[in-house]
This record gives structure tokens, C-alpha cells and sequence, in this order.
């Protein structure tokens, strides 16, 4: 499996007017290369190969004044951006196709110099190191200083120094990791992802919800205001802008580290773990928007997945159809709603049930019961009949109390 290993640099000014210029030579060829082959398409059928481009946009643009300043970073870096343009037009054209799993691709666009994301790569063939004293070499760069919080495990494939919106610098690694098989252990556990407690567990535990953005708002607010009264392009407004990425990045790192200590606590004690799979991208369109995003459920089951991988776990996601929260428990009965407002129903068998824990309980029974299924066990018992509203404890609405008890017309309308 391979997986980015990242760290962070802090790279001297002179290194970091290099680094700059390095993203400007990547993002120049990035947009020489699109830009011919726009103007290609075009011009007609003629489309140019792979080779001819890099010889077009590199090798003959260094050679002409407009470009000389090309040849004052690493070729590997130009190359690289070149090969980000490939993945692109290929990601797009089989996104088109229907070659291509989940949202459409769009087509690459321009890169511009007013991103204050930057990203260049070295491969192997760069020829950069990590050196006895624990710096990175790069080439035409020098000896960074890297703040190491963990060993590598194997020889990385490549290096990619990242300067994010807020000023940081990073060097991220590709590197092959063997899997680690944990003890096996017979505990499994069903996760109710939510937005009062960020997980339900299937024992009955309740992870409360951090709420890192709403936590920030506050100053979030005030960075905010202070960056619209400055003026465009002014250094006081880059300054602003910068303290704005700042704290969005702050709550960023605490959202990421809390879901990687939840993550790997819940795979390192269950040999199971299932969840529901939710439509991040539909609820992101409704008014708990900002909760829905602040939640990072996406984050939080992809670390699950790959780490429920490597160690050896069983990981499964349950159809977002599956009815978790009418679903009762005890005697498999369906309730015909249940609005959010209800945190407690009770069942017509007579079992009073905690929403949430309710639901993980269903969505724990619901992954064994199609993990069997696949392994050629017995199906899923049907669910039975759907309960009344009265049962569940809400309230019948008035299109559903009218056509049970109709008004009659005529004369005595009124009266009635």
C-alpha cells in the first residue's frame, strides 16, 4: 500500500525565494503546455505527442530569451508539470467517456500566480536526498531543514514540497508500506455518524462533536472583516489574507487529529467496523451545511477504510437506503417517520430506543448481515410492518389527520 508520509519544512529566505521560483517556472510550462494544445485542437485534427510538447515548451523555450530563466530550476520540475497536465486531460477525457467513477471531471484550466497554494515534485531522477544530519536536498534548492516526527518506513518514490495558503512549507512522500496485522479480536462495532455527537457507537458510546469551525468563528469573523477593509493588492492586505489562512488552517490540522486518533482507536480495538454511507455532497446542500463540513465525515471514513486495510480489519459500508433510525431493533419494525427532533422512540413491542444508538445497533447488524451474504451466509431478515406515528412518538400531520378523518361537504360543513 502507499501512502504520503508528510512533514514540515522551514527553509531559509534564499531557499524560499528558490522554492518560489520553482512553483513560477512549473506554473509557466503548465500553462504553455495548455495553451498549445488548445490552440491546437483548434487549429484542427494535429494534436501534439507527449515528446514534441516537452520539446516545444522546455528544451526549445529555454533557448529563447522570453524563457531562459527556465533553465534556473530543475528540469524534473518542469517535467513533472508537464505530466500533471497528462493526468489531467486524462482524468477529464475519461470522466467524459463514463470511464470514470464519481463527479464529472472539468478540463484543465490555467494555473495562476495569485494561488496561494504551490506545489512542485521531484522524483527519483531529481537526484535529491535526505542527508546524514537529517535535511532535505534538492536540487538548485539546498539543504532544507525538515522537522521529522517519525521515521519513514521504506525509500520514498518522490517528494512533493507543498507552500499552502498559509506560508507553510511541507515535504510529502510517496512511500510502499507493508501491512500490519493487529491482534485479532472479536469485537466489532457499528458507527451512527451525526451532527449533535459526531459518532454513535453500537456499545452505547457517544463521541461528542469538537466543532473546530463553529469553535473559530469568532476569530474567523474578525480576520474576515479586518482583511475586506484593506486595500487590493496593498501588503497589509496579504498580510490579512494570510492571517485568515492561518486560523482556517488551524482548525483544519484539529479536525484532521482528531480523526485520525478516533480512526485508529476504533480499528486497533474491533475487528469490524461498519458504517452508514452517507451523501456528504447532498446534506452539503441543505442548511447544515457549514455543520456537515465542519463534521468531515468524508475524511473520517476514508482514514478508516485505508487503515482498516493495512491492519488487517474488516471495514463495509451500509446502503444510505438501509432505514437505520426507523429500523426498530428488537422486532425489525419500520416506523413510517422519524423526524429529527426525536431523540427517543418507542416501539409498539414495547422496546424504547436511544435514536443514535439505535441506529449504530442497526447498521452493526446490517454489515454482519451482508458480510455473511457474501461469504454465502443467510440473507438479511426482511424488515416488518411499518409502525403507526403514535408509536414513534410524533405527531400525525394535518394532510395525513385529513384523509384519515374527512371533512363533509355541503351544508353542514360548517357545523362540523
Amino acid at each position: 500500500m502507499q501512502l504520503r508520509y508528510r512533514f514540515r519544512l522551514y527553509p531559509a529566505p534564499g531557499q524560499q525565494q528558490a522554492l518560489a521560483r520553482a512553483f513560477g517556472c512549473a506554473r509557466v510550462v503548465f500553462n504553455d503546455a495548455l495553451r498549445a494544445r488548445e490552440q491546437a485542437r483548434a487549429a484542427g485534427p494535429a494534436y501534439p505527442s507527449d515528446g514534441e510538447l516537452s520539446k516545444r515548451v522546455i528544451t526549445e523555450a529555454k533557448k529563447t530569451p522570453e524563457r531562459a530563466w527556465l533553465g534556473e530550476v530543475s528540469a524534473v520540475v518542469l517535467q513533472q508539470a508537464l505530466a500533471d497536465l497528462n493526468t489531467a486531460y486524462r482524468n477529464f477525457f475519461a470522466s467524459v467517456s463514463g470511464g470514470r467513477k464519481g463527479r464529472v471531471v472539468a478540463a484543465p484550466r490555467y494555473r495562476s500566480r495569485k494561488d496561494r497554494r504551490q506545489a512542485i515534485r521531484f522524483t527519483r531522477n531529481a537526484r535529491w536526498k535526505i542527508t546524514a544530519g537529517g535535511r532535505l536536498r534538492l536540487p538548485k534548492v539546498g539543504d532544507v531543514p525538515v522537522r521529522w516526527s517519525r521515521t519513514l518506513p521504506s525509500v520514498p518514490s518522490s517528494v512533493t514540497v507543498i507552500r499552502d495558503a498559509a506560508g507553510r512549507y511541507f515535504a510529502s512522500f510517496v512511500v510502499e508500506t507493508a501491512d500490519e496485522p493487529l491482534p485479532r479480536t472479536e469485537a466489532e462495532v457499528g458507527v451512527d455518524l451525526g451532527l449533535a455527537h459526531f459518532a454513535v457507537l453500537s456499545d452505547g458510546r457517544k463521541i461528542s462533536s469538537s466543532r473546530f469551525l463553529r469553535r473559530a468563528e469568532r476569530r474567523l469573523r474578525k480576520a474576515q472583516q479586518a482583511l475586506s477593509r484593506k486595500t487590493k493588492g496593498s501588503a497589509n492586505r496579504r498580510k490579512a489574507a494570510a492571517r485568515v489562512a492561518r486560523l482556517h488552517a488551524r482548525v483544519a490540522d484539529a479536525r484532521r487529529d482528531h480523526h485520525h486518533k478516533l480512526s485508529t482507536q476504533l480499528v486497533r480495538d474491533n475487528q469490524a467496523v461498519y458504517v452508514e454511507n452517507l451523501c456528504v455532497s447532498g446534506l452539503a446542500r441543505t442548511r447544515l451545511a457549514k455543520s456537515v463540513h465542519d463534521a468531515g465525515w468524508s475524511q473520517f471514513v476514508a482514514m478508516l477504510e485505508y487503515k482498516a486495510a493495512r491492519h488487517g480489519r474488516t471495514f463495509a459500508k451500509v446502503d444510505r437506503w438501509f432505514p437505520s433510525s426507523k429500523l426498530c431493533g428488537a422486532c425489525g419494525t419500520v416506523a413510517e417517520s422519524m423526524p429529527l427532533h426525536i431523540r427517543t422512540w418507542a416501539c409498539a413491542c414495547g422496546a424504547v430506543h436511544d435514536r443514535d444508538v439505535n441506529a449504530a445497533n442497526n447498521i452493526l447488524a446490517a454489515g454482519r448481515a451482508d458480510r455473511l451474504n457474501a461469504c454465502g451466509g443467510t440473507a438479511r431478515p426482511p424488515a416488518q410492518r411499518k409502525a403507526g406515528p403514535s408509536e414513534t412518538g410524533s405527531r400525525r400531520s394535518a394532510a395525513h389527520a385529513a384523509r384519515l378523518n374527512p371533512r363533509p361537504s355541503g351544508r353542514g360543513a360548517r357545523q362540523w
